[in-house]
């Protein structure tokens, strides 16, 4: 793959289409070091940024032009599931950061919804819905990542999951069509979408809110915020949990890899943190081998001394030395 010839070739499709010029940021043999909360990985081919003039025509091009040359492409929000091998990712890299904003519709009986596009935080989401005085996204707050992200993990915390406020998903779909999806329960779980299995793209998500005062709003939120930096959360780059809590396994999974010795047992410059079991931590300088190795020896650890399989909540991406282990 020629990057460089790539990009003009779908600069070209926009111009010829009669769409907007690429605005933006892109970058050539990018380290995806820059992009992602673990502060690890190699580069990609191609990495883009597109602004939001341009998104959605660029987008749309870009994707179908790279399965035209079948050319690889990576959809990327925040970061913050996501460990890029050291060896980097092929292809294209399509970073949703320049897709933001949200817009509030009043419903009945003191209810809302937002519809936020994928590339807003969900941090200024939580906050732009706390000072219009509506609440429902309070358990989101402090954490990292994007909508996009957040919707396509179903992103969950404090007993609360993204499909319970989610009303509706848009999408660019496997036909370059952008279509509204209607919740439906049936497509999620625990930590699960149905956009895993699809090759489309999120745009948007509206979510529900109710009528709340702004200060309950924000106390709820600060207390989040406190007990996520009391468990260390933004110490050091990390991914926050690195397995997913299996309610079968009887106790929570930071509580199973404390029994087996392993808080602050490390690898290169990657740890399990000394404060919390199930959180790795790159203590600085750590490649991505190291924290996928970490990751391999907590698992094979709890395999061999509790006959249980710890399931990553952390995405495998680029090229690793050998396969990455099924989930």
């Amino acid at each position: 793959m020629d990057p460089r010839g790539f990009i003009e070739k779908v600069k070209r499709i926009l111009r010829q289409d009669g769409e907007a010029e690429f605005s933006g940021e892109l970058g050539f043999d990018e380290p995806m070091s820059r992009h992602t909360t673990f502060r690890a990985g190699g580069p990609a081919d191609l990495w883009v940024r597109p602004g939001e003039d341009c998104f959605l025509p660029f987008a749309k091009a870009l994707i179908r032009t790279a399965r035209e040359e079948a050319v690889p492409v990576f959809f990327l929000g925040g970061g913050a599931n996501l460990l890029v091998s050291d060896k980097g990712i092929r292809g294209v890299v399509l970073d949703t950061g320049g897709w933001k904003g949200c817009d509030f519709f009043p419903g009945e009986s003191e209810s809302a919804s937002v519809l936020a596009r994928s590339g807003l935080s969900v941090e200024e989401l939580c906050e732009k819905a706390a000072a219009a005085g509506w609440g429902g996204l309070e358990f989101l707050a402090g954490m990292p990542g994007v909508v996009g992200g957040a919707v396509w993990m179903n992103a969950r915390c404090y007993e609360k999951s993204v499909s319970d406020v989610l009303m509706e998903t848009r999408i660019l779909d496997e036909n370059f069509e952008i279509r509204p999806l209607l919740f439906d329960p049936a497509g999620f779980a625990y930590k699960k979408s149905p956009f895993q299995d699809r090759d489309v793209l999120i745009l948007a998500a509206r979510f529900a809110l109710k009528k709340r005062s702004p200060r309950e709003i924000r106390e709820e939120m600060d207390f989040f915020r406190r007990d996520r930096e009391s468990k260390g959360h933004y110490r050091y780059p990390s991914a926050g949990s690195a397995f997913r809590n299996n309610r079968d396994f009887g106790k929570p999974t930071g509580k199973i890899i404390d029994e087996l010795g392993l808080r602050g047992f490390r690898i290169g410059g990657a740890q399990v943190a000394p404060w919390h079991g199930n959180i790795i931590i790159n203590t600085g300088g750590a490649s991505a081998e190291d924290i996928r190795s970490l990751i391999d020896f907590v698992r094979e650890r709890a395999r061999v001394e509790r006959g249980i399989d710890l399931e990553p909540e952390i995405l495998f991406s680029g090229s690793w030395e050998s396969p990455v282990r099924p989930s």
